[in-house]
């Protein structure tokens, strides 16, 4: 009885032994420095994705009821600016760009806003940029939340009639109801976002800013970058009809 009370004693303290060794080496590994940052992540957020034209027209509908709750905007004229760069004859522009100048002066002047056709000595410019961005080395994204847990349910439900159930198959229903409930709100990462910056300015004054980030397919990119810029073109020989 005395030899076998010792042992478990010494196992005991054996285990005590390592367990105090490991908290003291874990001690250690945040109390030395490091010869660069460590990474880390953000607190989880989210992101929409734009992929059809009622998401522009949700964009427009925000902007314009942001844009005319300023004072300094509210009762201006407002000209939404073309555009084409000065100096060119002609500018392609992606589809949102033309179909997000359109959707939003439909919001504006449905909300009784002053919208011009041209500039006038009382209109500010509201001008709209879109910058597409592309990540080309993006590490490891975290799945959406939930996304294991879904998993490893389906699974282990899939696992019930093997033992229980007559058809196996009727083992997936419980699973693909869980999967329609929740899918809806997922959707991959992808590597293309925009940017989509809204301002008002007089002169050299910006009555209003706004910038939206979003991720889109990568099929649309052409949808929001611009395509084709053509230039005047001059001859380079001067011609005459003199010999």
């Amino acid at each position: 009885m005395y030899t076998r009370l010792l042992a478990v004693t010494r196992r005991f303290g054996c285990a005590l032994g390592v367990g105090l060794s490991s908290l003291a080496l874990g001690g250690c590994f945040y109390a030395n420095t490091s010869q660069a940052p460590i990474a880390t992540t953000y607190p989880y957020t989210e992101q929409q994705r734009m992929q059809a034209a009622h998401h522009w027209e949700v964009l427009a509908r925000h902007e314009a009821g942001q844009i005319l709750q300023r004072e300094r905007v509210r009762f201006r004229d407002l000209h939404i600016q073309d555009p084409t760069p000065e100096g060119y004859v002609a500018y392609s522009g992606g589809e949102f760009d033309r179909g997000f100048r359109t959707l939003l002066t439909s919001e504006l002047v449905t909300r009784g806003a002053s919208v011009t056709t041209v500039p006038t000595s009382n209109s500010a410019e509201v001008v709209i940029g879109v910058e597409v961005v592309e990540h080309r080395d993006r590490s490891f994204v975290r799945p959406p939340v939930g996304a294991f847990t879904a998993l490893a349910a389906g699974v282990a439900v899939a696992t019930i009639p093997i033992n229980r159930w007559s058809e196996p198959a009727l083992g997936l229903i419980p699973a693909a109801m869980a999967a329609d409930v929740t899918s809806g709100s997922w959707t991959y990462t992808g590597n293309e976002e925009i940017i989509v910056t809204t301002q008002v300015i007089d002169g050299e004054r910006i009555l209003y800013s706004s910038s939206n980030i979003y991720y889109i397919n990568k099929g649309d990119r052409r949808q929001y970058a611009p395509q084709r810029v053509y230039t005047p073109v001059e001859p380079s020989v001067p011609l005459t009809n003199t010999w």
